[in-house]
């Protein structure tokens, strides 16, 4: 099979869909890569370390777009990517299809094979795909929201970890999935005071269990959540449904209950964020302000530390865009169901049921599809 990977062009986006270990497996397996230039240089990768494992270098992005077979890469693709994309063609990347209705429907009219990194599960009920950067996203989340909250750039000018005789930053994470635990974690490393709030009991049991103290557990009611917003100095917003729209935790009104100069940290964002204020930013101006309240809301979070975000998704991606090139998408998908779950569009129709729900699209099973 032809592979190609695009430079990504979305701002400030410098993570590649191929590393230079990925691209050697797949030649490796009698593939061919082919790689836009300079496709790797923003984490750490030259078209000549890509050139040493055997992959070809195209100079431009329409190249890569025309031969290959299977399109990998990070982000969503842009519109001007949209219109490359043809049936009989994979694209194999991140999509948020929920929030972004223009999208779908250009990978609708497309006719693309399209399978989401996001929806892809494992026996667990987990998002191995997503899991690599939900990680580095949790983590980010306290180092620029410990930023938004200097003074020079609008927040309340609190220390998270205050010092001696003065206590410290207040932290409320909502989700205690990956994304809420990594931001828990770090916050708590930073000697800021975290609470966690959660829907299920068994992960607050799991929580409380596992870290022992280090941060506090609460169940993410409604009344739980304005009281906590009220005292905290920064909010993280880390709460998933897979391949659905985040639901909107807390509303504008509430803005005027939070202490001046609070942040809030929506990492969400990439699935419509889950604050009722938020709306995507980039890191070139990643915060904005909505009623004394800083809001950063960066949907490409990991592409800050592009390299250690590209290392850790070509460690999870690797497997699944082997066994699509090995055996092609149809009886890829029938041999692992897992994999199925990712298909989200095939030949002009939704196979997505979040997906559709969100945006009121009708959807085929990707049973159905595969089996076609």
């Amino acid at each position: 099979m032809q592979i190609g990977c695009p430079k990504e062009i979305k701002p400030q986006e410098f993570r590649v869909g191929l590393t230079p270990a990925a691209a050697r497996e797949a030649i490796g397996h009698g593939h061919r890569v082919t790689m836009q230039t300079g496709a790797g240089v923003g984490a750490g990768f030259s078209d000549d370390d890509y050139r040493a494992v055997g992959a070809e270098i195209a100079d431009t992005a329409e190249a890569v777009f025309a031969e290959a077979e299977m399109i990998v890469k990070v982000k969503e693709p842009q519109a001007v990517e949209r219109k490359q994309l043809r049936e009989g063609q994979i694209l194999f990347t991140y999509l948020h299809l929920a929030p972004d209705p223009e999208q779908t429907r250009d990978l609708l009219d497309s006719g693309v094979t399209a399978i989401a990194y996001e929806t892809v599960t494992d026996p667990l009920g987990g998002l191995p795909l997503l899991a690599p950067m939900s990680e580095v996203a949790g983590r980010l989340a306290p180092q620029v929201g410990s930023w938004a909250l200097q003074k020079a750039n609008g927040g309340r000018g609190v220390l998270m970890g205050g010092v001696p005789g003065v206590g410290p930053a207040e932290v409320v994470v909502i989700g205690g999935g990956v994304v809420g635990t990594q931001a828990a974690r770090v916050a708590a490393g930073m000697g800021a005071d975290v609470t966690i709030l959660d829907r299920s009991l068994p992960r607050l049991r799991y929580l409380d269990d596992t870290y022992r103290g280090v941060f506090k557990t609460r169940y993410a009611s409604a009344d739980a959540t304005a009281t906590l917003i009220q005292s905290a100095d920064m909010v993280v917003g880390a709460v998933l449904i897979p391949g659905a729209a985040a639901p909107k935790l807390v509303t504008k009104a509430q803005l005027s209950t939070m202490k001046p100069g609070a942040v809030i940290v929506d990492v969400a964002i990439d699935q419509g964020g889950c604050f009722e204020t938020s709306k995507a930013t980039t890191h070139q101006d990643p915060i904005y302000e909505v009623d004394g309240i800083v809001h950063y809301c960066v949907a490409n979070m990991p592409g800050a530390v592009a390299r250690t975000s590209t290392l850790a998704l070509g460690n999870a991606t690797m497997p699944f865009m082997l066994a699509l090139a090995d055996k092609g998408w149809r009886q890829a998908c029938t041999d692992d169901l897992h994999l199925m779950e990712g298909l989200n569009t095939h030949a002009g129709r939704l196979t997505n049921y979040a997906v559709g729900r969100a945006l009121e699209i009708d959807v085929t099973s990707p049973s159905v599809i595969v089996r076609s």
